[in-house]
């Protein structure tokens, strides 16, 4: 397979996200008054934060779920985001994908500071080339498949020798509906709709990702 370019998720892809994540919902129900309708879990990480905020309170009106929403952002983007942490052989698999002289991307749901933020605490920010959020077009991307859409046209990257990794079966989708190489990042988050996939490839380490693309 000849790549040139490598699209990365950030949340259960490269990052463990989930204890400050899971820890900033927490405080906004408790602050709020919101029993929550699920399990506080790692389930929880990848999907777009008003989407999430209305899925574990039941909340649907979007002014509530604005002001909720609002809420996470103080507490993550003020500190909360510094008890992220990447996961095992991630910090080696992007100096060494800089090194072989790949393009390395970000195509995350999450938003732009916090994903700035989060970059510059773990000292990755000279390894992208890009990095795109839902919130880093004016009007915001409407999912991730738009997302990816923008990153391989603006950054012109051939379909042919792009590749995207994630650990959903979202991000799967989305790389589909672009015609994009997917990898399965499974050495995180245990997302059972990817793993049920038999068409999908996926990795349960870093190292089995990158003997996968020829280091």
């Amino acid at each position: 397979m000849d790549i040139t370019d490598i699209i990365f998720d950030l949340d259960g892809t490269l990052i463990d996200s989930a204890p400050s994540i899971l820890e900033c919902f927490k405080r906004v129900l408790e602050s709020n008054s919101i029993e929550p309708l699920l399990a506080l879990n790692s389930d929880l990480i990848g999907p777009p934060l008003a989407q999430t905020l209305s899925r574990l309170t039941g909340i649907h009106d979007l002014d509530y779920i604005g002001k909720l929403a609002d809420d996470f952002k103080k507490h993550y983007d003020f500190g909360g985001y510094q008890s992220t942490v990447s996961f095992a052989g991630v910090n080696e698999l992007l100096q060494e994908c800089c090194r072989l002289g790949f393009n390395l991307h970000i195509a995350t749901n999450k938003r732009i500071l916090p994903t700035t933020l989060i970059l510059n605490h773990l000292g990755w920010k000279q390894h992208f080339k890009s990095v795109y959020a839902l919130d880093s077009s004016s009007p915001s991307f409407a999912n991730k498949a738009a997302m990816l859409t923008a990153l391989l046209d603006e950054e012109k990257i051939d379909r042919n020798s792009g590749i995207y990794v994630g650990d959903r079966a979202e991000d799967h989708e989305s790389a589909t509906q672009n015609s994009l190489k997917f990898f399965g990042a499974t050495w995180g988050y245990q997302d059972e709709n990817l793993l049920s996939n038999k068409n999908i490839i996926c990795c349960s380490s870093v190292k089995q990702f990158a003997q996968l693309i020829n280091f």
